[in-house]
């Protein structure tokens, strides 16, 4: 007979667990019949010793199907992408039209942000009319039309994951890899994508903080995927500075419209091409460089931007805004920023400027906080550009009560200067797991 009292021994002794013992722990879990503190015991035994390959996909499998597994049914190739979070993040909604409008279904659900990291979900629901609460039918409705759909995850996918998240945040064993690991790739999994691109993200404003760790989160979660048969891949992604050149929901909107209408920053650009790649790279479209260029076609070509319109359309959205900003939420106050110095800008500080961001309004400081979705900031010069004291660096933006005057001081702080030009890749790694 088990008993959660022998599998804590077991994992405390850093002793395998068996795929049942797995299996039972998580049904417990999930029943109400295993109780919090022996879970949170389990937790952090784990985070001692750790878990085998096998045990990692083992959790996570079970965690997959504690609730709906999606049959997507759909005739072609399905493929999907994952960001661990950062700020000014907003490549879904560059790269899902880009491989859609290359005949590969991306059946795409997100989550919302919370604290200073944004989500997809709020950002698109800053789209007057945009719908992000499709049910199953309709949401592989639009897959199917406009070969990419984007919708909040269900209140029974992954149900495992969202309990032990919740007692893992509360227990101080979020930060174990294998946990990490299963709670992202539980979700993944869950959805029925055939092929699964890993954004990792690396540095001052992402979870994981130094390129060690972040090898080892990618290359954990592609070796889960392959032990659950699906195609998988991970590109590790610098997260040092904001990505692009805004942060907050309807102005990182606007500016994945102008990316898609081919003035997009670089560094965005880069990103956004070597994800879509990827992701018809595991589609079978062809050569690492042969997938690149077909993606740059999509987007140059305006085939992209024209998908992004009809998945609006049929989400609920206005899609003039794609040529008509003023529809979106106009922000009632605006603070600019300018250089208190001369020199190259050597840094800006991801993290704070996402804490900065929040402090306008434009992310939840608890799950239950309401966002305000004119807020946040667009940056005028990025690290490695050349300023004079008095340029414009950035303006901030709000309607919400707030001091956006002390929002605008502490903005000009998150930038560093030095006396030489940086020019560094935003993709550091890509670990090919097929």
């Amino acid at each position: 007979m088990m008993t959660m009292y022998d599998i804590i021994t077991k994992k405390k002794h850093n002793v395998e667990l068996t795929t049942e013992e797995i299996n039972w722990f998580v049904a417990g879990y999930v029943s109400g019949s295993i109780p919090d503190y022996q879970a949170s015991a389990w937790l952090m035994a784990v985070c001692f010793s750790s878990l085998s390959d096998r045990e990692t996909t083992d959790l996570t499998m079970a965690m997959a199907r504690s609730g709906d597994m999606f049959e997507l049914g759909l005739d072609g190739f399905c493929a999907d992408k994952h960001s661990t979070g950062g700020v000014g993040d907003k490549t879904t909604l560059i790269v899902a039209p880009i491989v859609a409008s290359c005949s590969v279904y991306v059946p795409k659900m997100s989550g919302r942000g919370l604290g200073h990291t944004g989500g997809t979900i709020d950002k698109l629901e800053s789209i007057p009319g945009f719908s992000t609460s499709l049910d199953y039918d309709r949401f592989i409705s639009v897959v199917k039309k406009a070969g990419f759909a984007v919708a909040g995850q269900t209140g029974t996918l992954v149900p495992a994951d969202k309990k032990l998240y919740a007692l893992r945040n509360a227990t101080a064993t979020v930060d174990s890899i294998p946990l990490i690991c299963s709670s992202i790739m539980s979700k993944k999994l869950a959805t029925g994508a055939d092929g699964i691109v890993l954004d990792v993200k690396v540095g001052d404003g992402a979870f994981m903080k130094n390129m060690e760790d972040a090898e080892k989160l990618a290359e954990a979660m592609v070796r889960v995927a392959q032990l659950a048969g699906r195609k998988c891949s991970a590109v590790l992604t610098d997260m040092n500075m904001p990505l692009g050149l805004t942060v907050g929901n309807s102005l990182e909107v606007i500016e994945a419209i102008e990316t898609l209408k081919g003035n997009g920053p670089a560094d965005l650009v880069e990103v956004v091409i070597a994800l879509s790649a990827e992701m018809l790279r595991l589609a079978g479209k062809g050569s690492e460089q042969e997938c690149a260029e077909m993606a740059r076609d999509a987007l140059n070509s305006g085939r992209a931007l024209a998908k992004l319109a009809e998945m609006i359309e049929l989400q609920g959205g206005d899609p003039q805004v794609i040529n008509d900003y003023s529809l979106f939420k106009q922000a009632e106050f605006k603070q600019e920023v300018y250089a208190e110095q001369d020199g190259i800008i050597s840094g800006i500080s991801c993290e704070k400027t996402g804490l900065i961001s929040l402090s306008l309004g434009a992310g939840r400081k608890t799950k239950e906080s309401d966002i305000d979705f004119s807020a946040g900031i667009r940056f005028a010069r990025t690290v490695g550009d050349e300023v004079r004291k008095g340029d414009l660096l950035a303006t901030v933006y709000t309607s919400s009560e707030c001091d956006i005057n002390a929002a605008a001081k502490e903005l000009a702080g998150v930038f560093s200067y030095g006396t030489e030009k940086i020019s560094e890749k935003k993709v550091k790694k890509i670990i090919k797991g097929y």
